[in-house]
């Protein structure tokens, strides 16, 4: 297994593999689930022409399932986008690429994926959900369960897929490159992950060339421990709830490194609402960080 490229990920994988499992409002701990089919997208774009780099010796296929209110997708091999596009004439110019949470294990497509896609496309902005690569898991769902409580019992460190950031990386690129196919405006790409999905957008974000980089990002519930930044990192909003159980731990340090860069940033911290709360509804004020993440947005100048 691969480990990851920055000590960060090792630090909450763990923790983020037990709240999965464990966790109230966590994709395991709705139901088990039940197996579906992997829902056909005919406008779903692959990553890479061929095999992806780092997946040639892969054996094992993806998988779906549903919950009450959510779906997952598990052993994702084949990285792909998901257009989520506005109704005709609606388009402002805008992209987003939305990076799903699940601890590299799974994709909470629904909650943390589609649902932000849809929300942002009904204001104008052409979506992505970023399909990246996850770490292989066992097939049966009940066998995936069950290695996941061993492992969060035994306060198992495990490192994280890196090839999930290299998606992050080359699908920031291949929107920007196809920006005349969807009208896209200069300066207008950007990216939010949620959990697991964040720390991979913190990863492209901060990544060593301007080509993969997001010209904004987003973090949903993400890491908050300092790094260093770039002087030309893009700007950055975060939101993290007070009661968040992996990564409100009183430190704040991302925010120092992004104003000891010089680059803008702002954080959203709310009294409540747990982890891996997405769009989900809990009459919380935390429920109003699309609304939150959109003011800033326009306060950034890239939406109307």
């Amino acid at each position: 297994m691969q480990r990851s490229r920055h000590p960060l990920f090792n630090t909450f994988i763990a923790a983020l593999a037990g709240l999965l499992v464990f966790g109230p409002g966590s994709a395991l701990a709705q139901s088990i689930g039940k197996p579906i089919p992997v829902p056909a997208a005919p406008d779903e774009i692959r990553l890479y022409p061929g095999v992806a780099p780092g997946s040639e010796a892969a054996t094992h296929t993806e998988q779906w399932n549903q919950t009450e209110d959510n779906r997952r997708a598990r052993n994702v091999v084949v990285p792909t986008l998901i257009p989520v596009l506005p109704a005709a004439g609606k388009a402002n110019g805008t992209a987003v690429i939305v990076a799903p949470g699940g601890a590299f294990r799974l994709l909470s497509m629904d909650n943390e994926g589609y649902l932000v896609a849809n929300w942002l496309a009904q204001r104008g902005v052409s979506a992505f959900v970023l399909k990246y690569r996850l770490v292989e898991t066992p097939a049966k769902e009940e066998d995936f369960i069950r290695a996941r409580q061993q492992g969060a019992a035994s306060g198992q460190r495990i490192g994280t897929f890196p090839l999930a950031v290299d998606d992050g990386r080359r699908a920031v690129q291949l929107v920007r490159e196809n920006a005349a196919r969807w009208n896209l405006r200069p300066g207008r790409i950007g990216m939010v992950g949620f959990s697991a999905g964040a720390m991979a957008t913190l990863e492209v974000a901060t990544g060593p060339s301007a080509a993969s980089r997001p010209d904004f990002a987003a973090l949903i519930y993400g890491p908050m421990s300092a790094r260093e930044v770039a002087s030309d990192a893009p700007p950055l909003f975060m939101a993290l709830a007070a009661d968040d159980p992996l990564f409100a731990t009183g430190d704040f340090g991302l925010v120092n490194s992004w104003k000891k860069a010089g680059r803008p940033v702002e954080l959203h911290f709310y009294e409540r609402g747990g982890h891996g709360f997405g769009m989900k509804k809990q009459g919380l004020s935390s429920d109003v960080w699309p609304e939150q993440f959109w003011a800033w947005m326009r306060m950034r100048g890239v939406v109307e």
